[in-house]
């Protein structure tokens, strides 16, 4: 099969397609042929046959971005197998077949129906077949084949790292390389010069040029002052096509910093100053402050100062602030304006970091004078001493001196100078001083053993300005006196046993004395002479401190004596010597063979007379149980049972209950009333509480004549005395009320009460005419007997 292409258009593109087409048929070759081999039956023998020719290879080319209103012919597949006569079909497949690249299967033609961008794709990979229309079987082997996309400049160099920003030391030579940019343009490279690119500077002359080949940039003058200009913005433009007519461009800015070098010595602006420090500066202290100005920056500008020389250079210290780059002066000793009154110093400014290339600019450093004037101020007195140290004797008489301090007044005046303790603290008040010759003397009698040091200050000021003060710190010793007597460090419990030997130590004792080491240090131990021999122990002074106490018995009864008395006699070696008497203790146990003790008389008995553990918690229970039972008991005395029985007139609680509902204003069986209205009635029924009570119906026709012969005041006065002497009623108030409204009344009662026992005059027959529904009314106040049915 051959491939034709024919897309060749301008003349340009022929010589490019004829230059393709031999360069692909000498690399790539161009006829691809394949050996068709034929398989026989086992047994046969191979026969080889002249190979067919195959493809004819050529790439295909189509250009991109292409705006026509037809599809833009690629080229065409033909095979030797073609005649003509339309019996072959050609098949395109692979990469855009039948979407981007159509093929006509008769002729073979192929066509490009898009407008391609070689940028997103440079080319294609397609499969060519041709196959017989009428068995569909393929006549030669399918092939691959290449359509690139031909490139046209339509792409503008790009700086894909701008803006830039960089750096160049100051002063430096002409041409030295500042930064190299590229620009980068997506056409094809070796195609053309669609993407040869041109660099130009549009901006940044005559200071800086560019290559235009390889875009280094470079400086372009000499000796470039950063102390004049910092800053530079340059402009490089890339143009492609080679830089031809008709080229597409880009460009980029480049900015450029000039970085300091030392190349500028520093200098003082004036050759001469002068300081004013008073006398009264103290010592250590910044009295001034001196500056030489440097163009340079960071550390090209660090300098350093000294003093070179001058009178002044043994009083003053000079030093440098890292972040101002000043001179810091300060003060090395103290000033007096009575002995020196000015000073001539000679500082030096000095770089620190030096580049020898610009040594030729001159020495990197500068001298000034400095006069620095001492001031008078009238200054407070001077102590001779920074501190005082003294010392008194304990038990010292008041008013005892203890020490002298001077001070005078250090100006030209010698004013006079007064003292004073200052008291701020309690120390202060055990001295006073004599204001005229600062003699301290005691204000109290002291302990050393209380306080064996005080510390107080005295202040001394211009009797002309008092307000000038100055103060010294005294420490005041106070030396110790031999007053205390030694005595025994502990309380000793001393224990013999009954089965000691004679001469055996039982006790080793020592001393203390609150008097110091000159005065209390060695003491001497003895037995009371004014005492007998004691028949029982001895004491031994060890010559040590110490002292032991030893046994001249062989044996010891708890039963014939217990305790025993040993006065002990210590003296100590101060000077008058001091001594004191103490008596020890001595109990008499029993031991153990190898000497412990076992128990002594005391402990003894109450081991024999004494319970356990468990005993003693039995009886405290026992105890405590019959505490308990007897509060039980008198509380139930003292508890009172309620009565059973009571007065009928207490009608506090004469409450009677029933279920039923009642018989209504038949029902007279339930209560006395009468017992309300009538006392004797009350006083003749006593009832008790927990039994219903069983009360006869009041006779209809009961005289009323009985009530008017009782008295009612009377009645009530004896039933309040009753009360008032009865010991077993509670406390509490008895409310009774009584019905009974006397009986002097003309117009009588007009209580209900006892309309059931007493007649009216009043004829009530006619509530018998009324008919059935007043026939119980009828009953109750006529005469009519109520019908009874059994």
């Amino acid at each position: 099969m051959r491939i034709t292409s024919t897309s060749c258009i301008c003349p340009v593109l022929v010589c490019l397609c004829f230059v393709q087409r031999c360069y692909g048929a000498a690399h790539h070759g161009s006829i691809k042929v394949t050996r068709n081999q034929t398989k026989h039956i086992e047994g046969e023998t191979e026969v080889h046959h002249r190979p067919k020719r195959g493809w004819v290879w050529n790439q295909f080319f189509v250009l991109e971005e292409h705006m026509g209103p037809d599809p833009q012919y690629v080229g065409k597949l033909h095979s030797n197998s073609d005649k003509g006569d339309g019996s072959v079909k050609y098949i395109l497949t692979g990469e855009g077949a039948g979407t981007i690249f159509i093929i006509d299967d008769t002729t073979g033609d192929i066509h490009s129906t898009k407008s391609l961008d070689r940028e997103q794709k440079t080319h294609y990979v397609l499969h060519a077949q041709a196959i017989d229309r009428r068995t569909n079987k393929p006549l030669e082997p399918e092939s691959e084949f290449i359509i690139k996309v031909q490139d046209i400049n339509d792409n503008a160099p790009k700086f894909t790292d701008g803006p830039y920003i960089v750096t160049v030391p100051e002063m430096s030579e002409m041409g030295t390389s500042v930064l190299q940019v590229t620009a980068t343009d997506a056409d094809d490279p070796t195609y053309g010069n669609s993407a040869r690119v041109v660099y130009s500077i549009l901006q940044g002359q005559p200071y800086f040029s560019v290559d235009p080949k390889t875009g280094v940039i470079r400086t372009a003058l000499h000796n470039m002052d950063r102390e004049a200009r910092e800053h530079y913005s340059v402009v490089i433009q890339a143009k492609d096509m080679a830089g031809q007519v008709g080229g597409l461009s880009g460009s980029t800015t480049v900015n450029i910093t000039l970085t300091d070098v030392n190349d500028n010595p520093p200098r003082f602006p004036q050759k001469h100053y002068q300081l004013y420090v008073p006398e009264s500066a103290q010592v250590g202290s910044a009295v001034g402050k001196i500056k030489a100005n440097d163009a340079d920056t960071g550390s090209n500008a660090d300098m350093k100062y000294t003093i070179i020389n001058g009178d002044g250079s043994g009083v003053f210290s000079i030093s440098t602030d890292k972040e101002t780059r000043e001179g810091i002066l300060s003060l090395k000793k103290p000033l007096n304006y009575e002995k020196k009154k000015s000073y001539t110093l000679n500082i030096e400014g000095a770089n620190t970091h030096l580049d020898f290339r610009f040594s030729h600019l001159g020495p990197f450093k500068d001298v000034t004078m400095l006069k620095v004037i001492v001031g008078d101020v009238d200054e407070p007195p001077l102590f001779t001493m920074p501190s005082y140290v003294m010392e008194v004797y304990e038990n010292a008489r008041i008013g005892t001196p203890v020490g002298t301090v001077t001070a005078h007044d250090p100006d030209a005046a010698n004013s006079l100078v007064r003292y004073f303790i200052d008291h701020n603290t309690e120390e202060d008040r055990y001295f006073t001083i004599d204001a005229s010759t600062g003699t301290i003397k005691t204000a109290k009698i002291f302990d050393r053993e209380e306080t064996p040091w005080y510390n107080i200050t005295v202040a001394a000021s211009e009797i002309d300005n008092p307000g000038l003060v100055s103060h010294v710190p005294v420490g005041v010793r106070i030396l110790d006196v031999n007053d205390n007597p030694p005595e025994l460090a502990r309380d000793y419990d001393v224990v013999v046993c009954e089965n000691t030997k004679p001469g055996q130590v039982i006790q080793t004792i020592t001393a203390t004395d609150k008097d110091n080491s000159a005065n209390g240090a060695r003491f001497h131990f003895s037995l009371d002479e004014g005492l007998s021999l004691n028949p029982n122990f001895t004491l031994r002074n060890n010559e040590d401190n110490t002292a032991s106490i030893l046994t001249r018995r062989r044996r010891y009864s708890r039963s014939t004596q217990d305790i025993y008395y040993l006065p002990v006699l210590i003296s100590d070696g101060g000077v008058p010597p001091l001594s004191s008497s103490s008596t020890l203790t001595i109990r008499v146990c029993a031991c153990e063979r190898d000497g412990r003790v076992r128990t002594c008389h005391a402990e003894a008995f109450l081991s024999s007379a004494g319970l356990s553990t468990g005993a003693l918690i039995a009886i405290l229970l026992c105890i405590v149980i019959l505490l308990a039972i007897v509060v039980l008991f008198i509380t139930l005395r003292r508890s009172k049972k309620e009565p059973l029985i009571i007065s009928e007139e207490d009608v506090r609680e004469n409450v009677v209950t029933y279920d039923d509902e009642g018989g209504g204003e038949e029902d007279t069986e339930a209560f006395d009333i009468t017992a309300l209205r009538n006392p004797s009635a009350a006083e003749e029924l006593k009832y008790r509480r927990d039994v219903r009570p069983e009360v006869k119906p009041l006779s209809r026709h009961h005289p009323s004549s009985s009530l008017d012969s009782i008295d009612v005041q009377e009645f009530i006065k004896q039933r309040l005395a009753e009360a008032d002497l009865d010991p077993s009623v509670p406390p509490y108030d008895s409310l009774q009320t009584y019905a009974y409204e006397g009986h002097r009344s003309e117009a009588g009662s007009i209580s209900s009460l006892d309309s059931a026992t007493t007649h009216s005059d009043q004829d009530y027959n006619y509530l018998g005419d009324w008919g059935p529904e007043f026939k119980k009314l009828a009953e109750l106040y006529g005469e009519i007997e109520p019908e009874r049915t059994t």
